[in-house]
Order: structure tokens, then C-alpha cells, then sequence
């Protein structure tokens, strides 16, 4: 090839020579210059046909390979995979790099002030945040899923989960057609032959599937209908891969920055959250659950499911911090909030099995129809059963004697126990010891947390001697705790640690702690900030009490009834539960008494403001 390009420059080199020796003045050409001149041109018109073939030729390889490249991609799976891996994957490890890096040179830069770096360092988080997110969201589906996991990661910067809420809601339905066709060939019936009134527009959307309203077209009966989205059986794996291998760029790169676990948990849990016949097994298992015990919770009848099909009865009500909604329907939003805990603490603490998605758009609240068994003027329906967990009994055991260690005064054997219940809990040892305990409570340090000797008067604000001492959290305390993780590079990397050496169970609960917390907050609730934990403690000590009844009967059976020593410790474990369970019962009653007289001032304040209606609506949480 080389030496025909060699032999054609050589005659293109001559043929120019020639020209210019036989083109020659008017006045002096030979007889026969004409021929040579036409001559030239016909060469000359040759090599221009040539590069006009060779451009050509060109243009057609390019159009070729492009339709090429769009047949193989809607026609070639693997083909397609591969470019939108790499398309995705360069997308997530971008952002997370450049934020990495973003870190780095923040916290390495010196300030003039504490103000100053506050302020730097959180506009970094927002920054960083910000990147991953426009990343995710330009993603989609699986991805979609992973920032909604960030954002219910207690312990990161309040920049960051704040930041990656909105994926909450601000998921992309998918039209009407494709999710028909999808019904068709799932069910082997159009949408049409099965319901009537079919809304095609979902009332609600989320990362893995959407949600209509529709009639059964057999019975009539008004029903909820959640299909996946089509494009998720086709790029979940490719998506879960590239999770993994963007994560792994990152721990690779910045092994302080670790999160492969989430990719590794997305990996374990999502098959099953994407089969909704394994939602609906779920949904059964809780109803079981809760058979036998009055309570406000309620779960919709499940009317038939397929892998990426579910039925339900459809359920209407509002949202359970609806505060107006509440306030029509005349439910006590300090009952709410009370029940709430309830519900996920027996979850936790006592049947061993809980929701492991918890947040408001999966609950509703509805006034209790006749023939419920809820002891209250009100239902809490919980929704989307696809992400549950299992604690097995020692660890369940352990959790309760760490929050009941918690919940005591502060004491050199309390401080111990609650060390010493971190490390068999969470892995968590004596350094990493205060960021975990600020993770279960949401308060910045009780006391005797530091080992460093920390003294009190370095800081603003009291610290509490355990959580049923614990005041309202003051403006000086939240700021601490917030400042504390935007300003310290230390402490931040000591929350990734402590994200990576937690189980992945203990993490999900923390998703219920911070459930109930914020809900507490949200319903403007007039009985004590500590209210919520009297539940939790209530079903910790009925937890480690059945334990302990348990252990000590075991051992009867065999060593025999009349064991003087055995009998001697089962009526103390039995007192000191009676005597603990009697304390937090009155406390209950008192802190209920005083939320019912705060709520009669305010109904008092509504009614001088406006009359009876201004005074429902003030005793209501609602402005007057």
C-alpha cells in the first residue's frame, strides 16, 4: 500500500513538472502545445474526479457506520449495554471525583475565621451533592434508588440529605403505552380487558414503578395498580454493575470515602423489591404479624401480583403530616405521632421483622371505618412492602439493652453499657463511639460520652444524662451537632467508618428512629420531645424481659423447678421489669396530661383569635 501512494505521488510530481515546461508565452508555442495543453487538462480533470470519489467514498463509510451503530444499538443488546454502562458509570464517577477532590482542597485551604470556614465548608457539601445528584437524576431508575438511600442516611451533612430528598418525588413516569405493553405481555391481556376507568396518568410515581387508579372490570371494585417500570428488567443489572464499579472507583482512589456497601446492599435487596409477588408475600407476613394485636395500623388487601404487576385495594387518605387533614378528620396528632412509634418499636424490638423503606409518602392516614380494630378514630395505612429486614435474637436483644442503657442516667456502669452494647451492636468501638450514639438519639452528646475529657463548658448548650432526662433540643445544640459535621474533616470521615462497620439491619432502624423523630416534630406534637422514646423503652424492656423468661425457664426444664438460685433471679428480672415498666407508665401519664392542658391553651388562644373554629384549628397545630 505504501509504495503504490509512493509510485502515485511520483507521477503527480512529473506530470506538474511537465506542465510547467510545456506551458509557454502565446508568441512561442510550438504547433503542437494545443495537444499538450489538453493533455495537462485531462489530467488534471482526472485527479480531481479522484478526490471528489475519495470524498465520496468517505461520506458513505461515515453513514454507514452511523446507521450501523444505530441498528446494532436497538437490535444488539450487549452493544447497547455496553455504551449506556459507559455513558452512566462516567456520569456517577465525575461527580463523586470532582466532589472528592472538592473536599480535598477545601479543607486543606486556611480561613480567617470560623464563620468563614463554616460557611466554605458547607457550600462545599452543597456543591458536591448538587453534582451527584444532576448525575443521578440524568441516570434514572436504579440510580434514582441509590440517592434515595443517601438521603435517608442520618448521619451524613444535612447539605447532602436534603439535597438528594426531592429524588423522592421527582421520579419520570413512564407513558401510558409502554407500561399497556408491558400489562400484555406479563398478563397476556390488554389493560382495557381487565379494568375499566383505567386512569392513565399514575398518582404516584417512584424510582422502580408507578401507581393508577383503576375498577376491576369483573367486580367493580376500585383498586390500586403498580406496575414496574418497563426499562428496569432490561438495565438492572447493567445499572447495579456500574453502581459498583463507580463505588469502586471512588474506594480505590479515596479509600477514606468508602461506600461500596451500598452498592453491595442495593445489590442483595433489589431483586427483591423489583418482585412485587415477594411485596406481596411481605404485606401477608405483616398482617399475620399484627393479628392479634388491637393497633392502628392497617395494610391493603393484595388482590393478585405478578413479578412486575400488583393489585391492591385502593386507600384513600392523606398524608400522616398532613396537619389540615388531620384537623378535618378530628384525629389527635399526638395519638399519631404516639401510635407511629408503636407500631415500628413492636416491628423492631419485638417481632424481630420490619418495613425497611420508611418514610412519609409510604404511610397514609384515613378516619378508622366501622369494624376496625383500631383503638383510635383513625387508621394508619402502611404501603410499599417491598424492602423488609430480619434481626436475629441476640442482636434484637443487644439493640434493646443498648437504647435502654440510652435512656438511663448517666452513670460510670451506664457508660459502660452503652460502649459496650456499640461494639456488639454496631461494631462501633470507644473512638468512633460518640458519632454512632448522636446517629440513635439525634442528640449531640449526653453526658460522659467523650472519653477525651471534653468538659461542658465548651460547649453552648446542656448535655443530658440519658434520653428520658433530655430537654427539648435548643437552637445551640442543633447548631453544634451541624457544625460539628460540616467544619470537621475528621468527623466526616469518622461517619463514613462508622457507615461501613455498622450492619446494614442497624442502619435500617436508624431509617425508623429518624422515621418517628421527624414525624414527632412534624405534627407539631404539644407532649415532651422524649415522649416517642417512652415507647421505645416500653418495648425494649418487654423485649429483654421475654429473653430473660425465656433463658430462665430453659434452664429450669433442665436443672429442675425448685431451684432456689434460678427462682431467686427469674423474680428479680421479673421485678426490675415491673418496677422500670411502672416508672415509664407513669411518666407516660404525666407527659400526656401536660400535652392535653397545652393543647387546651391553645384551643383557649384559637377561641378568643377566632371562635370555635380558630379554636379547633389552634388546638389543632394549625395558625390562628
Amino acid at each position: 500500500m505504501l509504495r503504490l501512494c509512493f509510485q502515485r505521488r511520483c507521477l503527480e510530481s512529473t506530470l506538474k513538472r511537465q506542465t510547467l515546461i510545456f506551458i509557454v508565452p502565446p508568441s512561442r508555442q510550438p504547433f503542437h502545445s494545443e495537444r499538450i495543453n489538453s493533455w495537462t487538462y485531462t489530467q488534471r480533470s482526472k485527479s480531481g474526479h479522484s478526490k471528489s470519489d475519495q470524498n465520496i467514498w468517505i461520506v458513505g463509510s461515515l453513514l454507514l457506520t452511523t446507521g450501523a451503530g444505530i441498528l446494532a444499538y436497538h437490535k444488539y443488546k450487549p452493544f447497547r449495554h455496553a455504551l449506556l454502562a459507559g455513558s452512566r458509570c462516567s456520569r456517577v464517577a465525575k461527580a463523586a471525583i470532582l466532589g472528592v477532590i472538592d473536599y480535598k482542597i477545601t479543607f486543606l485551604k486556611s480561613y480567617a475565621s470560623e464563620s468563614e470556614q463554616f460557611a466554605a465548608y458547607s457550600e462545599c457539601h452543597t456543591r458536591s451533592a448538587t453534582r451527584l445528584l444532576k448525575a443521578l437524576l440524568a441516570n434514572g431508575g436504579i440510580f434514582i434508588k441509590l440517592g434515595q438511600h443517601m438521603a435517608s442516611i442520618i448521619v451524613l451533612p444535612k447539605e447532602w440529605t436534603s439535597t438528594m430528598r426531592p429524588l423522592q418525588d421527582q421520579c419520570e413516569p413512564t407513558p401510558y403505552e409502554a407500561v399497556n405493553t408491558m400489562f400484555q405481555s406479563d398478563m397476556g391481556k390488554s389493560i382495557n380487558e381487565l379494568f375499566v376507568d383505567f386512569d392513565p396518568k399514575p398518582v404516584g410515581v417512584a424510582s422502580l414503578a408507578q401507581v393508577h387508579v383503576a375498577s376491576l372490570r369483573e367486580t367493580g371494585e376500585k383498586v390500586a395498580v403498580k406496575l414496574q417500570h418497563p426499562h428496569l428488567a432490561e438495565f438492572a443489572d447493567v445499572d447495579m454493575e456500574m453502581v459498583e464499579v463507580s463505588l469502586g472507583w471512588i474506594k480505590y482512589w479515596f479509600p477514606e470515602f468508602e461506600l461500596t456497601w451500598l452498592g453491595e446492599e442495593m445489590r442483595i435487596n433489589l431483586p427483591k423489591e423489583m418482585d412485587f409477588v415477594h411485596e406481596a408475600s411481605n404485606a401477608a407476613k405483616t398482617v399475620h404479624e399484627f393479628e392479634s394485636i388491637r393497633t392502628s395500623l392497617y395494610i391493603p388487601k393484595v388482590i393478585f401480583a405478578k413479578k412486575r404487576i400488583l393489585v391492591m385495594e385502593y386507600i384513600q387518605g392523606g398524608r400522616v403530616d398532613d396537619l389540615e387533614y388531620l384537623a378535618e378528620a378530628n384525629i389527635d396528632r399526638n395519638k399519631v405521632a404516639v401510635e407511629l412509634s408503636r407500631i415500628f418499636n413492636r416491628m423492631v424490638f419485638i417481632n424481630g421483622w420490619f418495613h425497611a423503606d420508611p418514610h412519609p409518602g409510604n404511610l397514609l392516614i384515613r378516619p378508622a371505618p366501622m369494624l376496625s380494630k383500631s383503638p383510635y378514630n383513625f387508621e394508619i395505612v402502611l404501603l410499599d412492602h417491598g424492602q423488609y429486614f430480619d434481626i436475629d435474637d441476640q442482636l434484637r436483644i443487644n439493640y434493646s439493652r443498648f437504647w435502654l442503657s440510652l435512656l438511663a442516667p448517666a452513670s460510670p456502669s451506664v457508660n459502660a453499657d452503652r460502649r459496650k452494647y456499640a461494639e456488639l451492636v454496631g461494631n462501633i468501638g470507644p473512638e468512633l463511639y460518640p458519632v454512632f450514639e448522636a446517629a440513635m438519639t439525634g442528640r449531640a452528646a449526653l453526658e460522659g460520652t467523650w472519653d477525651d475529657g471534653q468538659s461542658d463548658a465548651t460547649v453552648s448548650f446542656e448535655r443530658a444524662s440519658g434520653m428520658m432526662s433530655a430537654l427539648p433540643q435548643s437552637e445551640e445544640e442543633m447548631e453544634a451537632i451541624r457544625t460539628a459535621v460540616v467544619t470537621r474533616e475528621g468527623l466526616l470521615v469518622s461517619v463514613f467508618d462508622v457507615l461501613r462497620r455498622v450492619p446494614r439491619r442497624v442502619l435500617m432502624v436508624l431509617k425508623l428512629n429518624d422515621l418517628t423523630r421527624s414525624l414527632d416534630h412534624a405534627l407539631a406534637t404539644t407532649h415532651s420531645n422524649i415522649r416517642i422514646f417512652l415507647v421505645t423503652a416500653k418495648f425494649c424492656l418487654q423485649s429483654v424481659w421475654r429473653s430473660d423468661q425465656e433463658r430462665l425457664i430453659g434452664e429450669m426444664r433442665v436443672r429442675g423447678l425448685l431451684s432456689f438460685e434460678l427462682l431467686l433471679e427469674y423474680f428479680r428480672c421479673w421485678w426490675k421489669y415491673e418496677k422500670s415498666l411502672t416508672l415509664v407508665v407513669l411518666t407516660e401519664t404525666f407527659m400526656d396530661s401536660q400535652a392535653r392542658a397545652y393543647k387546651m391553651q391553645a384551643w383557649l388562644h384559637g377561641l378568643l383569635r377566632q371562635g370555635f373554629r380558630g379554636a379547633h384549628k389552634a388546638a389543632a397545630g394549625l395558625e390562628v
